[in-house]
């Protein structure tokens, strides 16, 4: 990972920039370190000396290659700048301690940046604009609007718990989807293991019998047969066949759209994805809300919040019938992917002057369903797969050993 960054020198050349550590002594002779973000060490040492301090020692500082960053790395990050800065720890110093505490390279080198950035004069909503990646609109805009109503401190710990519910829906969604997914993709290999090297040397076995074997057992070894002569095929394939799809899911917007819809619609998941959606979108809206974001503004980071590409439609046709004047509420009914009770507390919201506390308590009883959703589904799946695994892998091992029981009773 580099450790330096690029900026412009007043002739615009392109001048690096590293963190250098430094050891030293005072006036008085005590022994002083620190760290400074310069364009080299004689700029480190000519720094120094301008505030009476004699350079003993000058470090280019070298981090270590980190993990990728992850939306838990920055909702960590946000909370502890947010407790920070209600405890009136300065910004700065905030930053140091953060960045220098924190257990991921990656993320302390970006944290340590963006201090460098704010250090220079750049406001706080600016420094993380710099990194997109990171730091989405959303983030962003309620970071701006808290510098300019002067409650920083507590739009970063909105951010925070908002972060924080999102990433628990998050994991709640893959918990559902993951365990099914994992005992299937082991069924899948026992049933390829057995059927590449357990079959045929029954099949070695059997023809030494003499007798007619039992149809069962018959087609379980054409299919070994077929599976042993065309596995290259079969799993090439197979494994092509998934990339290209998660591919074109990434980077087709038509394949996303049509998967999201796919999703909304499947029997039993469909209704938990639909769920969280709608507990993401009226989260981000409450927070962005309750932040003094206007309604049109803030509408264009609830889409892309949500996670979804239904939702993201309807999100920019509600956009373009309340910057005509249209209420929410109405718009939303227009939508046609609410449900009654949502676009009911809307409008209560909306009536009583309430709207970010109601799209809050909206947000609730949807993250509640969904863990409720989401326990009642683990404990409907694991009949069901232990079903699907009996009659594959019991199937399977039944038919290999009907001839044996056969020849038993002939005997």
């Amino acid at each position: 990972m580099a450790t330096s960054a690029q900026v412009r020198s007043a002739g615009g050349a392109q001048i690096k920039e590293s963190v250098y550590a430094w050891e030293g002594k005072d006036k008085t002779g005590k022994t002083v370190r620190g760290e400074m973000r310069a364009g080299g060490e004689t700029v480190v040492n000519v720094t120094l000396r301008r505030q009476g301090i004699v350079v003993v020692k000058v470090k280019k500082k070298a981090y270590r290659s980190g993990k990728k960053i992850t939306e838990k790395d920055l909702g960590l990050f946000t909370r502890q700048l947010a407790t920070m800065m209600k405890a009136g720890v300065p910004l700065l110093q905030s930053f140091d301690i953060v960045g220098k505490g924190h257990s991921n390279p990656s993320m302390s080198k970006l944290i340590m940046d963006l201090r460098a950035d704010i250090e220079t004069g750049t406001s706080l909503n600016n420094a993380f604009r710099k990194y997109p990646l990171y730091f989405d609109p959303l983030f962003c805009n309620l970071v701006g609007a808290g510098e300019q109503a002067g409650i920083l401190e507590d739009l970063l710990t909105r951010l925070a718990i908002y972060k924080e519910k999102t990433l628990a829906l998050k994991a709640k969604i893959k918990s559902a989807l993951t365990y099914p997914i994992s005992i299937l993709a082991i069924a899948f290999i026992v049933t390829a293991v057995i059927m590449i090297w357990v079959v045929p040397a029954f099949k070695e076995v059997f023809s030494s019998f003499g007798a007619d074997l039992p149809t069962p057992t018959l087609v379980v070894m054409a299919m070994s047969d077929f599976v042993v002569k065309w596995w290259y095929i079969i799993f090439g394939s197979l494994f092509g066949a998934i990339y290209f799809f998660f591919q074109s899911w990434r980077r087709s917007l038509k394949m996303q759209q049509a998967m999201d819809r796919l999703l909304l619609r499947l029997p039993v998941f469909g209704e938990v994805i639909r769920k969280a959606t709608i507990a993401r979108w009226t989260r981000t809206l409450a927070t962005m809300f309750a932040a003094g974001v206007p309604l049109v503004e803030a509408l264009d980071s609830v889409g892309g919040a949500a996670g979804n590409a239904v939702y993201l439609d309807a999100t920019r046709k509600i956009q373009t019938e309340v910057s005509t004047g249209t209420s929410l509420t109405v718009a939303m009914q227009n939508a046609n992917v609410f449900p009654n009770m949502v676009t009911q507390m809307v409008a209560i919201g909306e009536e009583s002057g309430a709207l970010d506390s109601m799209l809050g308590k909206v947000a609730d009883f949807y993250e509640e369903e969904v863990d409720e959703a989401v326990s009642a589904l683990s404990s409907l799946m694991e009949p069901m797969i232990m079903v699907i695994l009996g009659v594959l892998i019991g199937g399977l091992v039944v038919a290999m050993y009907l001839p044996i029981f056969k020849l038993g009773a002939v005997v």
